[in-house]
């Protein structure tokens, strides 16, 4: 039935694809998240046209960050938030849970863009992070939130000495450093050689919990809010900015935009981020006698430490969700609901799951999903504005928006009302990502550059090809 190597992940299957497909046949095809009765029903579309203060385009994380954090700073203010699907549908949705405090997806991608100001960084990144737990305490917002810590296990023997070295230069308390022996005892995998438990800035929620509980606080402070309502576009006036829909248009003293990796409302922006689709399986609930036999008693999130990654953590249920992996830049670089599903990809994370875990082979998956990370190409965020100051925009969290997009979202408001904050005082909030080539470049580019991540994982010292260190030369980066 399987074919079992101890040594890391791969491509190839391990497992005969047949029977991974008998795992995974029944799994539901919406996100694990958004298929809950919690799921709040659809606000009406926007009919007729209206005036408002702030007008916000994107009802994810960082456009309801931005309505709140506005209605907060000024009760006064009149805030409109348009969404062309529901709320939190998107990635806000979809995504792992994995709330982390970092703004530039981790110190060592920090350190090779923004070295001078980390100390900087790290303080507001730090605020930005109690600033969240706060607003889920104050609003009394149930998002399963738990501060558990996440393992970084190696599954390749290069990979030990790094984590040793990381854990042991960490300046966390809780940072522990586990070898083959002690990291199975932590949880019970034959692929683990060694293991780094950090808890410092790594928390985890609902997703889905997590943005209908911003929404409805949003609502509870007068924020108006219009669902199935897309933007089709900005026009800036000699007093304030259009903002056309369907249904009718908004005049707004100011603007935010929080769209993700959808296609850009300002053309200055369509070059500096592409979508990157991730997918994800979840288990049925693990019972006690399962989770024992894997050792993973606690509530800690689990990754591997290649530059092709997986990440996993248990759901308050005890269903593991597993993800990661392939990161996929599908042809031509458009969003599409059809690129929520691969077949292949399901298979493959089925088959990683079963080899790590090969005490669960019993198991079935009940949901598999994918969705849309907008990845800018020194992975992290970018904010500016346009239109003389007044409108805003805040995109590319390349994996990281559960946390970093409340950074974003007050950075924006920052940015409109012309503040001098310790946000916007940094380099990283004035940059840009090198662009991405339009199509027909930006396929062939992206696939060169995948091979090269994963030679560079499949090396015995996990050495960087020539490729990515020319392109680390150029600031551009690629993880997955």
């Amino acid at each position: 039935m399987r074919r079992f190597s101890p040594r890391g992940y791969g491509h190839d299957l391990q497992h005969d694809a047949a029977w991974l497909q008998s795992k995974i046949t029944g799994a539901n095809r919406t996100p694990f998240w958004l298929d809950s009765p919690a799921r709040p029903a659809p606000r009406p579309a926007l009919s007729g046209d209206a005036r408002a203060d702030l007008v916000v385009v994107g009802a994810g994380y960082c456009g309801l960050w931005a309505a709140l954090i506005a209605k907060e700073r000024d009760p006064g203010r009149s805030v409109i938030v348009l969404e062309a699907r529901q709320a939190g549908w998107a990635a806000s949705g979809r995504n792992g849970g994995f709330c982390e405090m970092s703004l530039t997806h981790g110190e060592v991608n920090g350190a090779r863009h923004f070295a001078e100001e980390l100390p900087a960084i790290e303080q507001v990144a730090r605020a930005n992070f109690r600033g969240l737990e706060q607003a889920i305490e104050r609003y009394g917002i149930d998002a399963e939130y738990e501060n558990t810590g996440v393992l970084v296990v190696a599954t390749e023997e290069h990979q030990v000495d790094s984590l040793r070295a990381a854990a042991q230069a960490s300046p966390d308390p809780d940072s522990r450093f586990f070898d083959r022996d002690q990291v199975r005892e932590q949880v019970n995998s034959p692929l683990y050689l060694a293991g780094r438990f950090k808890k410092d800035g790594y928390s985890f929620v609902h997703p889905a919990k997590l943005a209908w509980g911003l929404r409805r606080a949003c609502l509870d402070l007068g924020v108006q809010i219009y669902e199935h309502t897309p933007v089709r576009g900005l026009v800036r006036s000699s007093r304030d900015v259009q903002v056309r829909t369907d249904g009718g248009t908004i005049r707004a003293r100011k603007v935010t935009l929080a769209t993700n990796g959808f296609p850009a409302l300002l053309a200055r922006n369509e070059w500096f981020s592409v979508p990157i689709y991730d997918y994800a399986l979840m288990t049925q609930p693990l019972t006690e006698a399962q989770l024992e036999a894997i050792g993973w008693t606690g509530r800690h999130g689990i990754t591997d430490s290649s530059r092709e990654f997986h990440y996993y953590r248990k759901s308050a249920d005890n269903r593991i969700l597993f993800g990661g992996y392939d990161a996929i830049y599908h042809r031509g670089g458009k969003v599409r609901g059809a690129q929520e599903q691969r077949p292949e990809t399901f298979l493959r994370l089925a088959d990683h799951f079963l080899s790590t875990f090969p005490q669960l082979q019993d198991i079935t998956f009940t949901h598999a999903w994918g969705g849309m990370i907008d990845m800018s190409t020194n992975l992290v965020a970018f904010h500016g504005t346009a239109m003389g100051g007044h409108v805003a925009y805040s995109a590319g969290f390349t994996g990281l928006g559960v946390g970093a997009t409340r950074f974003g979202a007050e950075t924006m408001l920052d940015l409109l009302e012309g503040d001098e904050t310790p946000r916007t005082r940094l380099a990283m909030v004035g940059s840009k990502p090198m662009p991405v080539p339009p199509e027909p470049l930006a396929y062939p580019l992206v696939q060169l550059m995948r091979r090269a991540v994963a030679k560079s994982d499949a090396r015995h010292d996990g050495r960087d090809t020539f490729l990515l260190r020319l392109a680390d030369r150029f600031g551009v980066g690629f993880d997955s």
